[in-house]
């Protein structure tokens, strides 16, 4: 089994900043893409940020220059810096990744339990 634990949430004014942890754990062999989404209230859950193992990324649009994704490969944990944060910016973010077990060498999709993320204006 694959665990995937986020921290880093909170309440923060307009204009802050705040920086996001996941850290996998269990039978991991490799983890080939780590991601962050969002869900607002009364909307769907949308990509936020991904990276790929060899580091390419990919945002929204509307955190393009003010979110930056990470990740240290050693210690399976990817990282979400978000500056310059507004209330659209509010809402659960959870991570994601896509792990490879290693006692079936079979891939799955993992979630974490979300952390909540409150812009106040």
């Amino acid at each position: 089994q694959v665990q995937l634990v986020e921290s880093g949430g909170g309440l923060v004014q307009a204009g802050g900043s705040l920086r996001l942890s996941c850290a996998a754990s269990g039978s991991i062999f490799s983890i080939e893409r780590m991601g962050w989404y969002r869900q607002s209230p009364g909307l769907q859950r949308e990509l936020v940020a991904e990276i790929r193992s060899g580091g390419s990324t990919n945002y929204a649009d509307s955190v393009k220059g003010r979110f930056t994704i990470s990740r240290e490969n050693r210690k399976n944990t990817v990282y979400l810096q978000m500056n310059s944060l507004k209330p659209e910016d509010t809402g659960g973010y959870y991570c994601n990744a896509d792990v490879t077990d290693y006692r079936s060498y079979s891939g799955s999709t993992y979630w974490g339990q979300g952390t909540q993320v409150t812009v106040a204006s």
